[in-house]
């Protein structure tokens, strides 16, 4: 199955492997996309849905050093070359939007951005910056509600430039600490307004952020990546996690969502994600559903033929397997990643891995 055609909604799918999003740091100046990273994807646009690194809706969320914005012309005509170059190799690729909220330091920040979060408390942890090394993360400001519409509104944008720079659909990133999720998360979220306080003001932003892409760009191109019981970026399990998240997903599928994307880390030595929260989170979406972690081809065709899942994305592996699917289908070995050059500036260990085709 991992190697059938599949129907993604409205966009055809080559096959049922995706690509995870993959932080790689790599931008040009002004957080735009170039030429280095079109041949990156290009390279990798075997996968049957290829998902963007990280991409940043608003000059607040430039929380990293060197990741990508998707909020001016500039960065559009950038990914413009990378959509195009996936395309001309048949291949589907959305755009991740992932805002850092409080996972971010000033110094990555563009002159006039703030770091912003729902409330106060300081990420744990350090930031790379590339003028002082790590540091602290910044404390964030707590955010008013004329802030929380003022970003609601910079995602729908971000939505519609995503089409004008030729994607297939945006994911919403809700998933490891960042800004969505620090709204989610109840040990994140200390308001006691309408956007928190209890498990349906949590979930609202979320929603919010949600209807106002499927408003600019249609629900068939708007997916969402969750991950519940995480601990990155001081999240983690709170009481009621598994009941806040089924709620939510169960309204994400009255909007008729692209997919919905569940990632868990245990296969990093986090806590898993419970199997019967996948269960019931798959049955509470009527759509495509994507499980995320850990997976290699073996356990790929497992989750598939069990109907865990509809499709299965893989990261690293296809950091450092450029034509990982033909390597799968072949059961041809796999090229080990370079974990020193994940998010280090230029070619070395991000465009110049090996292929079977030398």
């Amino acid at each position: 199955m991992l190697f059938d055609a599949f129907s993604l909604r409205a966009t055809p799918l080559k096959n049922r492997a995706v690509m995870s999003p993959l932080t790689r740091s790599r931008a040009a100046e002004n957080n735009t996309p170039n030429s280095l990273m079109a041949t990156y994807y290009a390279q990798r646009a075997g996968a049957g849905l290829i998902i963007t690194e990280g991409t940043s809706p608003s000059p607040n969320g430039l929380g990293y050093a060197r990741i990508p914005g998707l909020f001016n012309d500039a960065q559009v005509q950038g990914w413009k070359l990378v959509t195009d170059a996936v395309h001309a190799k048949g291949g589907r690729i959305v755009v991740q939007l992932m805002h850092t909220g409080r996972v971010a330091h000033t110094d990555n920040l563009p002159a006039g951005a703030e770091v912003l979060s729902s409330s106060s408390q300081t990420c744990p942890g350090q930031m790379w910056t590339d003028t002082q090394g790590n540091q602290p993360h910044t404390p964030p400001r707590a955010m008013a509600e004329a802030d929380i519409q003022a970003a609601i509104g910079e995602y729908a944008t971000a939505a519609r430039l995503a089409i004008e720079a030729g994607f297939d659909g945006i994911e919403l990133h809700a998933a490891n600490g960042y800004f969505l999720e620090q709204f989610l998360n109840a040990n994140v979220n200390r308001r006691t307004d309408g956007y928190g306080g209890t498990a349906e003001g949590r979930n609202r932003l979320v929603l919010e952020v949600a209807r106002a892409a499927v408003k600019e760009i249609g629900a068939e191109r708007v997916g969402v990546r969750l991950s519940p019981h995480g601990v990155l970026n001081g999240t983690g399990a709170f009481e009621g996690v598994d009941e806040q998240y089924l709620a939510l997903v169960k309204q994400l599928s009255a909007l008729g969502l692209m997919y919905v994307h569940v990632l868990d880390h245990s296969a990093m030595g986090t806590p898993p994600v419970p199997a019967k929260l996948k269960t019931d989170l798959r049955a509470a979406f009527d759509g495509p559903f994507i499980l995320a972690g850990g997976f290699d081809k073996a356990s790929a065709l497992q989750a598939l033929s069990e109907g865990r899942a509809d499709l299965t994305a893989m990261g690293r592996a296809f950091i450092a397997n450029p034509d990982l699917v033909d390597r799968m289908r072949q059961d041809a070995p796999l090229n080990a990643p370079a974990p020193e050059t994940f998010y280090t500036p230029g070619a070395k260990g991000y465009t110049d891995y090996p292929t079977l085709a030398g």
